[in-house]
């Protein structure tokens, strides 16, 4: 999906080192995005994953990620999940409200991965909710509004 009327504010295209994924990432590489690095998307059987390879400036002193980089993925995957359904493009989008469960912790030397699941879309809102999970733990779970962009 493009929009030629858009300007080029995200790279979204097919990953040669992950087939079946795309990654996703700001054009803009001084935007709090870059911080959690390169993330890929792929859609399965209408959820999509969006993937997140930590590093060790993600961690905290209990050397596991911390919570704010967690709840910072959470919030830029859905819109990466939102691209990678179909139903955005690129920027102006905002997240409205954010819910938030931790129920384990992440270590920072595997990729976590939030699941994503669009409940429903209306002309101004997308109501979603998904699972944050590294292997089969589950990490967080989470619920959230997002507003899309006003048109022009």
């Amino acid at each position: 999906m493009s929009d030629d009327s858009t300007p080029k504010r995200f790279r979204f295209a097919a990953d040669p080192d992950l087939p079946g994924w795309n990654r996703w990432q700001f054009a803009d590489e001084t935007r709090f995005n870059e911080f959690l690095g390169p993330l890929h998307v792929k859609v399965e059987g209408g959820i999509a994953r969006v993937r997140m390879v930590p590093q060790r400036i993600h961690s905290n002193l209990a050397d596991n990620v911390h919570g704010g980089a967690i709840l910072g993925f959470i919030d830029v995957a859905l819109f990466g999940a939102a691209r990678g359904l179909g139903v955005l493009v690129a920027g102006g989008a905002q997240t409205l409200d954010l819910s938030t469960q931790f129920i384990a912790g992440a270590r920072f030397d595997a990729p976590i991965e939030a699941h994503v699941e669009l409940l429903r879309e209306t002309g101004r809102f997308l109501f979603m909710r998904g699972l944050v999970k590294q292997n089969e733990t589950v990490i967080a779970s989470f619920t959230a509004t997002v507003r899309k962009p006003s048109r022009p």
